[in-house]
């Protein structure tokens, strides 16, 4: 699952796809026809949505450099076609490296609009995708990269105003890219009024992050943040428990911080699926990840929800139903107790992506298992919905997953559970 905005997992000796199920329904749902697919109670209020990366133009635009108007009809065919899918939401990258998709007080114009950074595309992609989202009834979730400033380690690279340039103090290269160091409080407070720029201009639904916090951890490479740490980390026992911390303070104040500046926006977050394994923590999943959120990441997910930070988590369950290592079987459930009686909501990340991918387990050869993943999650209430990576599969759905899922789960439209 290696590509930009999400990070693979490392699976270790535990990577073969299960023979068995585990119980119950998941056992039945591996057998076409074995019931009738669930559907989610009429009246509830289920989240369908889709998200559009903009990094390396992964969704769109289709290539930097197109014209304003053909920027803007790309966009719009996203828009309508989840509108003709019966989706009720978009998730929408408008802050994929440290730059906008909007005139930003903060930052330069992205690079994936023109294909030079800072050079303003003659338009409002922001503007414009809230005002026609809204327009098709979809709820529109603005997706924002807290500490990603660049695919590269090159600052020079970087337009000459970008803040990575003004203050190289805050950026470290790690892992062949650059990051803001998470460990320098002007550094949080400065990508919060970043991000809260385009709240505070536009009358998004959401704020949206997904799964990179600290970096992924690279073997044999080192985050260079001790001198951070040496001089904000004195009230920790490790590192690790201090940068926790960091990234804790950033989501709480981010938090508070939105309802400042507009009543009404929801808050979520799209975390890697696998908080901790229960060999590492009796709290954490029955599953054989070589990444946990927790420890890898210094993202504590779990707690976000516990504490209600957050108003809606949607952990990217990225595997099939019955795979070793990370069983959306098992995952699924997991997830669901972690919510109940929090009043955060749970949406499900899925992974069209691998559907048909030759590369991926035989289960994603089948186009019914995405629609086996929400006939899963009926049975939970707690799961509020699913969004799906990405929008260039949405569109080209090579093997009829997303159709299938269409079919069998959303004959009729549905209200989003606000």
């Amino acid at each position: 699952m290696r590509r930009m905005g999400r990070r693979s997992l490392v699976l270790g000796a535990a990577s073969t796809v299960a023979a068995l199920m585990t119980a119950g329904d998941a056992a039945a749902a591996r057998r076409p026809g074995s019931f009738p697919h669930r559907r989610r109670r009429a009246g509830t209020g289920e989240l369908r949505g889709v998200w559009i990366a903009t990094v390396a133009n992964l969704d769109w635009p289709s290539a930097p450099g197109l014209s304003a108007a053909a920027q803007e009809a790309e966009l719009i065919a996203h828009l309508d076609r989840a509108v003709s899918l019966r989706l009720n939401a978009v998730v929408l990258q408008v802050r994929p490296t440290a730059d906008a998709l909007w005139p930003s007080s903060y930052e330069p114009w992205a690079e994936c609009l023109t294909g030079v950074q800072g050079k303003d595309p003659g338009w409002d992609p922001l503007g414009t995708a809230v005002r026609e989202a809204h327009a098709r009834g979809l709820e529109l979730h603005a997706w924002f990269n807290p500490y990603r400033v660049a695919n590269h380690t090159d600052p020079s690279r970087l337009v000459a105003s970008h803040p990575a340039r003004l203050h190289p103090e805050w950026v470290l290269p790690y892992g062949g890219k650059l990051y803001y160091n998470p460990g320098l409080p002007e550094v949080r407070e400065f990508v919060q009024d970043a991000m809260l720029d385009a709240v505070s201009r536009y009358a998004v639904d959401a704020v949206h992050w997904d799964d990179y916090f600290y970096p992924y951890p690279v073997a044999g490479q080192v985050f260079g943040d001790d001198a951070a740490y040496e001089e904000y980390g004195e009230d920790f026992a490790t590192k690790a428990a201090w940068r926790r911390d960091n990234t804790d303070r950033l989501v709480r104040e981010t938090a508070e911080r939105i309802k400042e500046v507009r009543s009404g926006v929801r808050f979520g977050i799209s975390p890697f699926g696998v908080w901790r394994n229960a060999s590492t923590d009796p709290l954490g999943s029955d599953t054989a990840a070589g990444v946990q959120t927790y420890d890898d990441l210094h993202a504590d997910t779990r707690k976000w929800v516990k504490e209600g930070w957050i108003d809606y988590i949607c952990p990217q369950i990225y595997w099939n139903i019955g795979f070793a290592a990370a069983d959306y079987a098992k995952l699924l459930p997991w997830w669901a107790e972690t919510v109940r009686g929090t009043g955060v909501g749970l949406y499900v990340g899925e992974a069209l992506y691998k559907a048909g991918d030759p590369a991926q387990p035989a289960a994603w050869q089948d186009p019914a298992e995405l629609s086996r993943h929400l006939d899963l999650a009926a049975g939970h209430p707690e799961a509020g919905g699913h969004i799906f990576f990405s929008a260039k599969q949405v569109k080209a759905d090579p093997i009829g997953a997303m159709a299938r899922v269409v079919a069998d789960h959303y004959q009729v439209r549905a209200r989003t559970p606000r």
